[in-house]
């Protein structure tokens, strides 16, 4: 039985736990044919409702660009158009009703390379007409390490380039966003750039990009208070937010993946608190969001066992803490009208 297949997360159920607080997702992705991202080489608007609709109050989520669907000719800087026509059609299905009352892509996060600088004005304006009522921005990953094995995104110092921060300059002007992940060390670059644009929305990816595998596995001792020390530089940037997810990925270090039988909420609350705690203690629930990350992070646990986690490491926070971390920093930061 294939880790992260169906067949292996049915192996751990467990019941809703407080079915009632309003859900939204701010991170997922959707695709198709995709070979290198076994089991999941489709993720389409049936698998995500299938996910999501197992008892908690999703109400919204936000798809975020996985280059995925692009268009097969024209100008390559174009060629992003494609994944947000493609999603358009995705949401404009769950908009119908017909697949529940989760309104799947209620927000549209695409893909455009900043390094254009002025000159990505016309492929944002191209985004914004293949989905006038749901885009809300881009993401450009910039991950670099010297470290090759770490996947490296783009080149070192992107951040401080000139034709990126004009390119940022341009997506604020036109009031869109930034999803944006790094590897941690480039968390006091991420800073910098976040202090020279301070108009633009910035969403942090996946826990500012902590590594625990690789170069930096058994390291702990190092490579904790560098990203503490990172994350804690971020936070000083109001416009800077941060996704509390991710945590599912291999290469955050843990075995869970692994296991004959998947990880159930309560050790994965306890598991999560450390790093989740300090994140909030840094930003504050008003600047964090709860993200599923899937279908990546279904390699670890289900959509489901997830959010009960969630539920369960946030119970010591007020209730409008809560609502900010499960729902409204969220649909203010992507700007989601839902019921």
């Amino acid at each position: 039985m294939p880790y992260g297949g169906n067949d292996w997360l049915a192996l751990t159920q467990e019941s809703t736990l407080e079915p009632e607080i309003p859900i939204c997702d701010p991170h997922h992705h959707f695709w198709d044919h995709r070979t290198d991202r076994i089991p999941y080489q489709r993720y389409l608007l049936h698998e995500l409702i299938a996910d999501v609709n197992c008892g908690h109050a999703v109400r919204s989520t936000v798809f975020i660009e996985a280059r995925a669907m692009y268009r097969p000719e024209g100008p390559v800087d174009m060629r992003p158009v494609g994944e947000v026509e493609f999603v358009q059609g995705q949401a404009a299905s769950s908009a119908s009703g017909l697949y529940g009352p989760c309104r799947a892509a209620s927000a549209i996060i695409g893909h455009a390379d900043l390094k254009l600088g002025n000159r990505v004005e016309p492929v944002l304006e191209a985004l914004q007409a293949a989905s006038p009522n749901r885009f809300r921005g881009i993401r450009h990953t910039v991950t670099w390490d010297r470290h090759p094995e770490v996947g490296n995104r783009e080149k070192e110092g992107v951040l401080a380039t000139a034709e990126y921060r004009a390119g940022a300059q341009v997506l604020a002007r036109m009031g869109l966003s930034l999803d944006t992940g790094v590897c941690f060390p480039q968390l006091p670059e991420l800073a910098s750039f976040a202090r020279a644009v301070p108009d633009l929305t910035i969403i942090l990816n996946h826990l500012g990009g902590l590594n625990r595998i690789g170069p930096f596995a058994n390291r702990d001792a190092e490579v904790l208070p560098t990203w503490k020390s990172g994350i804690a530089a971020a936070a000083r940037c109001p416009n800077v937010h941060l996704k509390l997810g991710g945590i599912g990925m291999p290469r955050l270090g843990f075995d869970w993946h692994g296991r004959e039988k998947p990880i159930g909420s309560e050790e994965l609350a306890t598991s999560m608190a450390p790093l989740m705690t300090y994140c909030i203690e840094q930003f504050g629930p008003a600047r964090c969001m709860f993200e599923s990350n899937f279908p990546v992070d279904k390699v670890s646990f289900s959509h489901h066992v997830l959010f009960n986690a969630f539920k369960r490491f946030s119970q010591g926070y007020s209730a409008a803490e809560r609502a900010a971390l499960f729902h409204d920093t969220a649909a203010r930061a992507y700007r989601i009208a839902d019921a």
